[in-house]
């Protein structure tokens, strides 16, 4: 196959994907918008218990074994700083809430929202800040902006900076693994979503300083963070008293020079962002790098357009990961804006094949209330392996409605 990429080229393989498939597969926004929401609706009634709801606990997975034994409803973490996809079930409700504008689904989501509230007040447990409160109170804000909301995102965002650490020049994802691991100070491609909250924050009374610490961050990361191809590392680990780079590792891919799919996906998600928060074109440059890498490994001319969890797992029963395809295909639908306007229709009609695929053969059904079936959470831990995963689903909704606004010919981002 790396062969045949030699020969044709990126672009014309580029095209032949687009092309082959462009006729059978596209995308009924309005009706996996509807099937969404009616998952929702299923999942808050099964949350209720006691003729009521605990907005503490927040769902997580669906793992295979509970579909093998019949059981359809999700299972749920508390909302504590450990857990962090606390913050993505109260965004699938805030996106819920843009789509329908049904007012109990907005109750639900403040409720919920108001759960995470405390981080903003709470010495940080590790980098998720960002997907825990920005998911979760910045898509609050953005829908029904309140000076508490604001507060909240800003103050936690101080909470994440923090983490920083001006000499190596990124903020630390993992205090717990500094001695576990031998890090001195640990950075994870994931990290680069949480600048998104520091990027606002800065802009709504937070300082210029959360504003430098986020560029800083995405400068470092990609100076050390990836190999020539374009492809990333799970975890850099930098020294702390010169600050200089010291390895690229993996954590949860395959091998620690393969290329993880939800890591690449983050990186893609990550640089399109910083760009768009910045408009700086050596970020635009990026994050077209780091995306075509991975577009050019899906396999040639397939009609699933979902990755196997680490492109370099040679296994013939290597699970996929439907997260790391939702991630990228929102991406990519922004992505598309900024680019010239032949990149940008391949970008969106890859965003477009990788939604008919996740639509055909991924959506759960009536199986079980997740959106979404067949992600992959810690492959090497074997923690929710070929699971439905909340972060999925809130990805999901997420790429579903941007495009919807795409046909409709508004921006991709905004309340317009």
């Amino acid at each position: 196959m790396r062969k045949t990429f030699c020969k044709i080229g990126l672009w014309a393989w580029m095209g032949l994907m687009a092309s082959s498939v462009a006729a059978q597969q596209r995308v009924d926004v309005e009706k996996d918008l509807l099937y969404c929401h009616r998952q929702v609706e299923r999942a808050l009634a099964g949350l209720k218990h006691d003729g009521g709801w605990d907005y503490t606990q927040m769902p997580r997975n669906i793992l295979a074994a509970d579909l093998e034994a019949g059981r359809q409803e999700w299972n749920c973490r508390p909302a504590v700083p450990e857990e962090w996809c606390g913050g993505f079930w109260p965004g699938i409700l805030w996106y819920d809430y843009e789509y329908s504008g049904e007012a109990y689904i907005g109750r639900q989501a403040r409720n919920y929202t108001a759960s995470l509230g405390f981080l903003a007040d709470r010495d940080p447990y590790d980098h998720d800040l960002g997907f825990l409160v920005y998911c979760s109170y910045g898509n609050g804000m953005r829908i029904e902006p309140d000076a508490a909301y604001r507060d909240v995102i800003v103050g936690t965002a101080r909470q994440l900076a923090k983490l920083f650490n001006p000499l190596v020049g990124t903020i630390l994802s993992w205090p717990r693994e500094v001695e576990r691991y031998g890090w001195p100070h640990n950075t994870i491609m994931d990290n680069m979503i949480n600048l998104e909250m520091l990027f606002w924050a800065s802009r709504n009374g937070g300082g210029q300083d959360l504003y430098d610490i986020a560029v800083r961050h995405a400068e470092t990361t990609m100076k050390h963070h990836f190999r020539p191809d374009g492809s990333c590392y799970h975890v850099a680990v930098y020294d702390t008293l010169t600050g200089d780079f010291i390895k690229g590792v993996t954590h949860q891919g395959y091998a620690d020079g393969s290329m993880w799919a939800r890591g690449q996906s983050w990186a893609i998600y990550g640089y399109t962002m910083v760009y768009r928060e910045t408009h700086d074109r050596r970020f635009l440059d990026f994050a077209q790098k780091v995306t075509d890498i991975y577009l050019k490994r899906l396999p040639e001319r397939s009609d699933d357009y979902v990755p196997l969890w680490d492109f370099d797992d040679p296994s013939p029963t290597a699970p996929k990961d439907a997260s790391a395809a939702c991630v990228v295909a929102s991406a990519l639908l922004e992505l598309s804006g900024y680019v010239d306007a032949e990149k940008g229709r391949t970008y969106r009609e890859a965003a477009e094949n990788m939604l008919a695929s996740l639509s055909k053969s991924y959506q759960s059904g009536d199986r079980c209330v997740s959106f979404l079936l067949h992600s992959t959470g810690h492959h090497p831990a074997g923690n929710e392996i070929d699971a439905a995963i909340i972060y999925a689903d809130y990805y999901y909704y997420e790429a579903l409605l941007r495009l919807r606004r795409l046909q409709q010919g508004r921006p991709v981002l905004g309340n317009g």
